[in-house]
């Protein structure tokens, strides 16, 4: 057989091989298809069009035929709720002097112990001033000479006049008598003033306080040379009234020149946890914002008779920014936070769940100020977890007040340490 025949042969038992498997899988088809409407039938013959559907059925279990869920509902209320600001600050003395003597001498003896308060005035320290009152004795001495000597001056001037009206003595005379008067006059004020000087540096001798406030370290002994450029003697820190020096951000700038001007701006200050803490007012806003950090430093106030407040200590302060009027509070547990912003539950009057978007203003404690809220609004708190919009709820209990822990603390911001 020619290979032409074996070819045309080969290529018609591959067509019909073809056909043969087409038919099959068409039989196969619709037998399937058969089977499947049959078993629909069953179904909706059984269970009703709704369970057959799986897309209705889905709808069935969602909002309308949902079971009621359990939940708990706090009211929003409305309240005046201060803003404020915690930030740790540096107490610093509102004077602090340094005691240095203004003349070398070596100290005879001192009059304070570390640690004791003095007055303003009082004594500290005496120097070695035998030296100082012998140049005092030299200048009342020499002033004592020059007031002889003009005395004389003016004994001779008014005898020279006395001749002159009498013809016995010239007027040029009479001249030289005036002048030698009035050069005793300047030659005995010169020695007043240098009587005054060594006055004056002999009670350099007396180092008196400065200020008024708490003895430090003393750093001298009996018989140690003072001297001005040499080491301080000891540093006097008032300590009633102090002050705390802290930061507050930028945005609160016209909060803080609005409350200094009012003389409101109440701040708080304690050293740690637990110990005394003092209310004092703000006193001074710096004139320019660091605009590396975008804070301005602030000062306040506070009496400290107790000396609680300690110089170069830190100290947690939380400042009264401003306060919010009527602001609507909620508890934060209720508040729902998603990439669409915050929102809250609330149980409609018809007993289903109503989704709604509010936004937070200030946290406080456990509650926050929000708005978007009236008051009053039954706002879910258990079981919100629950809760779908449109699902059906049943109110377990109704607290008319959020909790009472946020009006005391109040909302707050954290700062770092100045």
């Amino acid at each position: 057989m020619k290979r032409s025949t074996w070819v045309a042969t080969g290529f018609v038992i591959l067509v019909a091989l073809a056909a043969g498997g087409y038919g099959y899988w068409q039989q196969r088809s619709a037998k399937g298809v058969a089977a499947a409407e049959a078993s629909s039938s069953a179904r909706e013959a059984a269970g009703g069009s709704g369970a057959g559907n799986p897309a209705r059925g889905a709808s069935g279990a969602g909002a309308v035929g949902a079971p009621a869920v359990s939940v708990s509902i706090v009211k929003a209320v409305t309240r005046d709720q201060p803003v404020l600001l915690d930030a740790t600050g540096t107490v610093v003395a509102l004077n602090m002097v340094d005691v240095r003597p203004q003349v070398v001498g070596q100290i005879r003896e001192v009059h304070v112990r570390e640690g004791q308060f003095v007055q303003r005035g009082q004594l500290l320290f005496t120097l070695d001033d035998r030296n100082d009152q012998a140049n005092v004795a030299r200048a009342r001495a020499q002033l004592t000479k020059d007031q002889a000597a003009l005395a004389d001056a003016q004994r001779q001037l008014k005898r020279s006049r006395e001749l002159v009206a009498q013809q016995f003595l010239s007027q040029s005379a009479l001249d030289s008598a005036q002048t030698l008067v009035a050069s005793q006059q300047a030659v005995v004020g010169a020695s007043q003033a240098a009587l005054d000087a060594t006055q004056l540096g002999l009670g350099y001798n007396r180092i008196t306080a400065p200020a008024s406030g708490r003895v430090g370290a003393i750093n001298v002994y009996t018989g140690t040379l003072a001297q001005p450029t040499g080491a301080v003697l000891l540093t006097i820190t008032q300590l009633d009234p102090i002050a705390v020096a802290f930061s507050l951000p930028q945005r609160y700038l016209g909060d803080a020149l609005q409350a200094l001007q009012g003389g409101h701006g109440e701040v708080q200050a304690q050293l740690s946890a637990g110990s005394e803490a003092l209310t004092g007012k703000l006193q001074f806003v710096d004139s320019a914002v660091d605009s590396a950090s975008g804070t301005v430093r602030v000062k306040a106030v506070f009496s400290n008779p107790h000396q609680t407040l300690w110089p170069g200590a830190y100290a947690t302060v939380r400042m009264t920014v401003r306060t919010l009027a009527d602001a609507i509070m909620v508890p934060q547990e209720a508040i729902i936070t998603s990439q669409e912003g915050d929102t809250v539950y609330l149980a409609g009057a018809d007993n289903k769940a109503v989704l709604r978007k509010i936004k937070v203003v200030y946290p406080a404690g456990t509650d926050a100020v929000v708005t978007g809220l009236n008051a009053g609004d039954p706002v879910i708190v258990d079981g919100r977890r629950n809760v779908r919009p449109g699902v059906p709820v049943v109110v377990r209990s109704a607290d008319t007040a959020t909790a009472t822990k946020a009006a005391r603390s109040g909302p707050k911001e954290k700062m770092a340490s100045p």
